[in-house]
């Protein structure tokens, strides 16, 4: 699912957007936008449990964006990094994009189509299983950042590639949170 970025308008019909950010990104800037995304949700009319769900989900996102990014040679048309964090009546939806070289697409879509496909008493084995098998990736994760997504939200995640020039695509991912 191609999820649009910034702006004044919303993503999605009847969204509003509590939160967009588009251009590079820095470990201060993680943290800050953390930091404000916690205070909007502190505002939101809905209950803790919520609120803590939709912040673990955005952690695991932005981490999973800042970890595995691209560096894509800039335009003045094209953001390394987009986020979005809008609310409609009944979800929460946490919008990321990224690029990333074209030859790793295949292995994330089917990455993420293996594990959308997962019931909760898979996905959990799965976890366990990998983070058991000690092996971790060249960021020094485990791999489970959209695993975690996944198991934090309780939804599957929406996803779209497209592509930007031979080299590189741009990954646009979606994850919502029922309200």
């Amino acid at each position: 699912m191609q999820a649009e970025f910034g702006g004044n308008q919303s993503s999605y019909k009847g969204s509003e957007i509590l939160l967009s950010y588009r251009g590079n990104v820095t470990d201060e800037l993680f943290d800050a936008i953390l930091e404000l995304a916690e205070h909007k949700l502190d505002q939101e009319q809905t209950t803790d449990r919520v609120k803590r769900k939709v912040f673990k989900v955005l952690v695991e996102s932005l981490q999973n964006v800042y970890h595995h990014f691209d560096d894509f040679p800039m335009s003045n048309e094209l953001f390394p990094v987009t986020f979005s964090l809008e609310k409609d009546k009944l979800t929460y939806s946490i919008n990321t994009g990224n690029h990333i070289l074209l030859d790793k697409v295949e292995a994330l879509k089917s990455f993420i189509d293996g594990i959308n496909e997962m019931n909760d008493g898979e996905l959990q084995t799965f976890y366990r299983d990998r983070l058991g098998n000690g092996s971790f990736s060249e960021n020094g994760g485990a791999g489970l950042g959209i695993v975690d997504i996944i198991r934090k939200s309780g939804e599957k995640i929406a996803y779209k590639f497209r592509p930007v020039n031979e080299d590189y695509s741009y990954f646009s991912l979606q994850v919502k949170v029922s309200a």
